[in-house]
């Protein structure tokens, strides 16, 4: 691990504008709204802020259907106001990652609009077209959001392909003039100034030859597309033609997003030398606990193992180390809260568990992100009508799975929603006690999290011993150690369903991370006694090999 680039040392911060910071009294966040945040972000001692969306859209998917590459969502301003923000955190020192959704645009994006006025338009090859196969969707693929993957348009009498929402069809990456508009669209944004892209679905833009029907075993209404569509044939060439077109010629990062990608393709993609892609955002330990019937995909209440998710991020850790480069997340806008999931958030565990699983992540090889929150220990929503959730997932799943298909009632569904739904990540950030928790003077778009009194910014603020000045201890350990950032990874005890413990090895030093994941008094001998110091831990003393509910320790070794 000779070369060093600074991404490895860095952490991200992961704004999610439209709940982060209203500053004009619309009950949307804003650019404005992070402007004024950037200081917060500052003191807990991030290094790259990432954006999500915040160009021109319709809105069908919040940002994630793009009508205008090259212009700002007026809900959250404009340009120069963007141009600013980039300033700002430029003299903080603060890089910017935008989000670039290339896999789909919004259909009101200027290339569908001319693609779906005719069959030689053109931009008809920008997008996936098909003919119907005997009156039908050509073929059996379902939509993430519910649905086919197939609109029929009636002026053409043809078919588009949509992977997510009816308004996000899917670029046709088969088409050379449509990717030299994605390099130059990225080469825009990198020539303002900013620091890289995370890049949403990005290993979906290669789809299989003839677009076969997808496997249905359970003979559900649609067939999953994820395994057809995920990790293309011609992903590699896509992303080394990214890379060598544009990425090569600017010192960013580059994260991909990748549902369903092995290490050993993470590999090719992240490899150090293999000109791609920095890193990857896999998804083996947030898809843990899905439902047992496959039909209902995600949707399920039941705790993860911890057997599972020590084997998940292991099996990343290993395959990756000195080859490629790991993304380290809990939890982000499209994942439920990190404390919520993986913790305990009762009022008496909750900034315990909070500590251990920032320790637990951030002790691990790999670039961590943060999610807008998470270092305040912010929780799921528990909301309890189905009339408090705006996510389109969400929604579309409950109708389907409850109205639809009748695979569960109401109650069942409720209970999956409050633990799953994308929501549970996007209500309005917690800054203060006051109304509408000092997100916003007017009305917000999604309702604030009930808890807020008791968990904000303010106030942790004010706590040395707060979830927030623990986080920024983790952040300042990982930019003065060589260990934390480069050491390889040994997990101890797999079979260990209470205790998460490994050890980090680098030039003779030897890091022991232990974290008790039950609120139960435990026993584990790892040495500890030997240790030449503690690095840090949750707990103000330390009692060796007795572990406390949801304590986690970190040793150094020389």
């Amino acid at each position: 691990m000779e070369k060093q680039n600074w991404w490895q040392r860095a952490v991200v911060y992961q704004v999610y504008p439209r709940s982060f910071q209203d500053s004009n009294g619309d009950g949307i966040g804003d650019l404005g709204g992070v402007i004024k945040r950037l200081p917060y972000i500052k003191k807990l001692g991030a290094d790259v802020i990432w954006l999500n969306p915040i160009y021109k859209s319709p809105d069908k998917d919040n940002g994630y259907d793009i009508s205008d590459y090259r212009d700002i969502q007026p809900k959250f301003g404009d340009m120069q106001t963007f141009d600013t923000l980039l300033a700002k955190a430029h003299e903080l020192g603060i890089k910017i990652l935008m989000d670039l959704v290339v896999n789909h645009t919004s259909d009101q994006h200027e290339w569908f609009k001319e693609s779906r006025k005719s069959k030689d338009n053109p931009y008809r090859d920008f997008y996936i077209w098909r003919d119907g196969k005997k009156g039908r969707e050509p073929n059996n693929w379902g939509s993430y959001f519910g649905g086919s993957t197939w609109k029929y348009d009636e002026e053409t009498g043809q078919y588009y392909l949509h992977l997510f929402a009816e308004g996000q069809p899917d670029l046709n990456w088969e088409n050379p003039r449509m990717r030299e508009q994605v390099w130059e669209l990225m080469r825009f944004w990198l020539d303002k100034g900013v620091d890289g892209f995370r890049m949403d679905v990005i290993n979906f833009i290669s789809k299989p030859e003839g677009l076969p029907d997808a496997p249905n075993p359970e003979h559900a209404r649609y067939g999953n597309v994820e395994p057809l569509v995920a990790d293309g044939a011609k992903l590699n060439d896509y992303l080394k033609e990214m890379n060598d077109k544009v990425l090569s010629h600017y010192d960013v990062m580059s994260v991909g997003e990748m549902p369903s990608s092995r290490p050993e393709d993470a590999v090719q993609y992240t490899g150090l030398d293999a000109g791609e892609l920095n890193m990857v955002f896999q998804f083996d330990h947030v898809s843990l606990a899905a439902n047992p019937d496959p039909r209902l995909g995600k949707w399920n209440d039941q705790p993860v193992k911890l057997t599972d998710l020590k084997a998940a991020l292991s099996r990343w850790q290993y395959a990756l180390d000195g080859k490629g480069w790991n993304s380290l997340y809990w939890n982000n806008h499209d994942q439920a809260r990190a404390v919520s999931r993986f913790g305990n958030d009762s009022p008496e565990y909750r900034v315990r568990s909070a500590k251990m699983l920032g320790t637990t992540l951030h002790m691990m090889q790999g670039t961590p992100y943060i999610y807008e929150g998470e270092e305040l220990g912010m929780t799921n929503t528990h909301f309890t009508d189905l009339s408090q959730y705006e996510d389109i997932e969400s929604l579309a799943a409950y109708h389907q799975l409850v109205d639809q298909e009748h695979l569960v009632d109401h109650d069942t569904m409720m209970r999956y929603l409050a633990t799953k739904s994308r929501d549970n990540a996007r209500t309005p950030m917690q800054w203060d006690r006051s109304q509408n928790a000092g997100f916003t003077d007017g009305e917000p778009w999604m309702s604030v999290n009930a808890n807020y009194q008791t968990i904000n910014a303010q106030d942790e603020l004010k706590d040395t011993d707060s979830v927030f000045y623990y986080y920024q201890k983790l952040i300042q350990l990982r930019h003065h150690s060589d260990l934390i950032v480069y050491g390889d990874y040994l997990e101890l005890d797999p079979d260990d369903n209470e205790v998460f413990a490994y050890k980090r090895r680098y030039h003779g030093k030897t890091l022991l991370v232990i974290s008790n994941f039950t609120d139960r008094k435990l026993t584990r001998d790892y040495g500890q006694d030997q240790a030449q110091e503690q690095l840090i831990s949750n707990y103000n003393d330390d009692l060796g090999v007795t572990l406390r509910p949801y304590e986690s320790k970190v040793y150094v070794f020389k």
